[in-house]
């Protein structure tokens, strides 16, 4: 599992009990009415609106605040056509490849914002294309490791879509198509096992790695800020740091 991998189960676990709830359910409802607005209340017929509400749970976001963020993408004054999708490119400490996903009223604001970032902890942002060949993107459920036998984890989740199940510390990684996601978290959820997260990502295809404290901080500061951004929906990047070191700047 890349290093990124591990951030998203860290940050997981952080974002699940913190201060910024309000923050990330707010962004949650922001993607979730978008989606909705551009391809209808649906998520049987609206992948991007199926993987948007999938991430909402994950967080534990109540039921009502995802059917009230789909009526409001789609009722008659939709709050989600103020908002478009931006996507940027850039490299931050050693070469680390990092891309981010916004959903922005104001194309101007967000990439001085996200420019400013880059620059501010050791990278520079790119054009666009400079790395997005490094990811594919990929249907990614985080499982508790912990009970869990292996082959019949992957066989559980092979039956549902997934092609990948993959062991890192704390966790199974189980990866499918983006259009599997939602039937490979129910097959998995059914089974009564412990869900860590289930989202859309972008998986590196080869990553950096990273073992000098000091650029591990750099590398975590860049991706925590960026994610602190209110505009910012998702951030990408392929370093990968030794878990103990992770666990330890990021905290």
């Amino acid at each position: 599992m890349s290093g990124h991998s591990k951030w998203s189960t860290i940050k997981h676990k952080k974002g699940a009990a913190d201060a910024k709830r309000g923050k990330l359910f707010t962004k949650l409802s922001r993607s979730i009415m978008v989606a909705a607005k551009e391809g209808g209340a649906d998520p049987a017929t609206n992948l991007a609106l199926q993987n948007a509400i999938e991430k909402a749970r994950s967080y534990s976001m109540p039921k009502d605040n995802i059917e009230r963020a789909i009526a409001r993408g789609t009722g008659a004054d939709a709050d989600g056509s103020a908002f478009e999708t931006v996507v940027y490119e850039g490299y931050g400490p050693e070469g680390v490849a990092v891309i981010v996903e916004a959903l922005t009223d104001n194309r101007n604001r967000t990439a001085s914002d996200v420019r400013h970032l880059f620059s501010k902890h050791g990278g520079n942002l790119g054009a666009t294309g400079a790395v997005a060949w490094q990811f594919e993107r990929r249907g990614i459920v985080l499982v508790a490791a912990e009970g869990v036998d292996e082959e019949e984890l992957f066989l559980l989740a092979a039956d549902a879509g997934a092609d990948d199940v993959e062991r890192d510390g704390s966790v199974f990684q189980v990866a499918s198509a983006p259009e599997q996601l939602a039937a490979v978290r129910e097959a998995i959820e059914a089974a009564g096992l412990t869900i860590e997260s289930a989202e859309l990502s972008m998986v590196p295809k080869v990553t950096v790695a990273i073992d000098d404290e000091k650029t591990a901080k750099q590398v975590v500061r860049l991706v925590e800020g960026l994610e602190d951004n209110d505009d910012v929906q998702d951030v990408y990047a392929n370093f990968d740091i030794p878990e103990s070191l992770l666990e330890a700047v990021a905290s």
